[in-house]
């Protein structure tokens, strides 16, 4: 499992942080043009808490969102994923994984560092088990839709998953885990990669540190759960 946890790679800019193989446990996720360098300050080498608390009435609001979703019975693979205060709709693409097991990331240009890669070939919306794998850039400068998630994705908050052909998913956040990088626990990469249990939406983007081109200290996800 080690051996295909999203690692970092590194884009010609030497700005961003990848988050690809999971060797270096979901390291690509941004490139040295995408890394974040500011995230949000975390409480513990591990935490698994909801973003900032007091909900305002405008994440309120975002919530009762949950009542418009119109939840499409059978599989689809996404092409577009709405997310309160971020992105209205921003664009999926489909990335293969690498020969050792690594699932794609977006490509790394202007127009990649504002899309989520999903991993073609794996869980799709709307299945009854197994996570749908989802990564964004993460840019030192603070650009990239990686940084806007760690700014304002909130537990609470209600995803929606398009298709190409109108099809809809919608997915609620439940949890928010800080973990360090390389060093992150088995069991949260087995969480994230869970292919069997209850069908959750499961996105990762790089956080903490930026230590260099590419290097940062900590990988923040979230796992959302369908609105039934």
């Amino acid at each position: 499992m080690a051996g295909r946890w999203l690692p970092a790679a590194v884009a010609t800019a030497g700005v961003a942080c990848i988050v690809g193989g999971i060797a270096v446990w979901l390291g690509a996720s941004t490139s040295e043009t995408a890394d974040t360098g500011r995230a949000p300050q975390v409480q513990s080498a591990v935490s698994s808490t909801p973003s900032p608390s007091r909900p305002s009435p405008t994440h309120l609001r975002r919530a009762g969102d949950r009542h418009r979703c119109r939840q499409t019975q059978q599989p689809f693979a996404p092409t577009s994923l709405s997310v309160p205060g971020v992105a209205r709709p921003a664009v999926v693409v489909p990335a293969t994984r690498d020969v050792q097991g690594t699932p794609g990331v977006p490509p790394l240009t202007d127009t990649g560092k504002h899309e989520f890669a999903w991993d073609a070939g794996g869980i799709r919306p709307g299945a009854s088990h197994g996570n749908v794998l989802l990564n964004a850039h993460t840019w030192p400068d603070g650009s990239a839709l990686g940084n806007a998630l760690l700014r304002n994705l909130r537990r609470g908050d209600v995803l929606v998953v398009g298709g190409a052909d109108g099809q809809q998913s919608c997915y609620r956040v439940g949890d928010r885990v800080v973990t360090p990088f390389p060093n992150t626990p088995s069991d949260v990469v087995a969480r994230y990669y869970n292919s069997t249990g209850q069908p959750q939406l499961a996105i990762i983007v790089c956080s903490g540190q930026r230590l260099g081109p590419g290097v940062w200290t900590r990988r923040t996800l979230w796992f959302a759960s369908p609105v039934r």
